[in-house]
């Protein structure tokens, strides 16, 4: 898998590129390395230095937006959002990403826990590999979610 130079990123998966926010020179070096996905966790206003959506769609990739704001969006309806994202194209190559790639460990934790039924502490460390910071505050909202 080609690695793209995002903030924190993470390869996990095999498939997914997990990290903070792409800018417009790594939603073209995606495509041209064979990602067919952006999944953006960023919420409505929280970035708004270029239409990441429609670069995306200009560059023929589909677009996933699951917006996370805080700890009321890291739940099970999301996490299952984000796995269906994932299974659609199950060996296409995806990058999820947030501001820093934190929610994307937390909501990728939720998704080990909840769709893949992983226990527990295989959830926790699945998370952190992907991103999830054992200091933010969205690591006990995370451990209450998955257990």
């Amino acid at each position: 898998m080609s690695e793209i130079d995002i903030p924190n990123a993470r390869v996990v998966h095999g498939n997914v590129l997990a990290g903070g926010q792409p800018s417009r020179e790594h939603l073209y070096n995606a495509q041209e390395k064979g990602y067919r996905t952006i999944v953006n966790l960023r919420p409505e206003g929280e970035f708004e230095d270029f239409d990441e959506a429609s670069a995306v769609d200009a560059l023929g990739m589909r677009y996933v937006h699951i917006p996370v704001a805080g700890a009321d969006d890291l739940n099970e309806n999301n996490a299952r959002r984000l796995h269906e994202a994932l299974t659609e194209e199950e060996d296409a190559l995806v990058m999820v990403h947030c501001a820093s790639g934190n929610r994307v460990g937390a909501l990728l934790a939720c998704r080990a826990r909840h769709m893949l039924s992983h226990d527990k502490e295989e959830a926790l460390r699945l998370g952190q590999e992907a991103g999830l910071n054992p200091e933010s505050p969205l690591f006990n909202v995370t451990l209450k979610v998955i257990d």
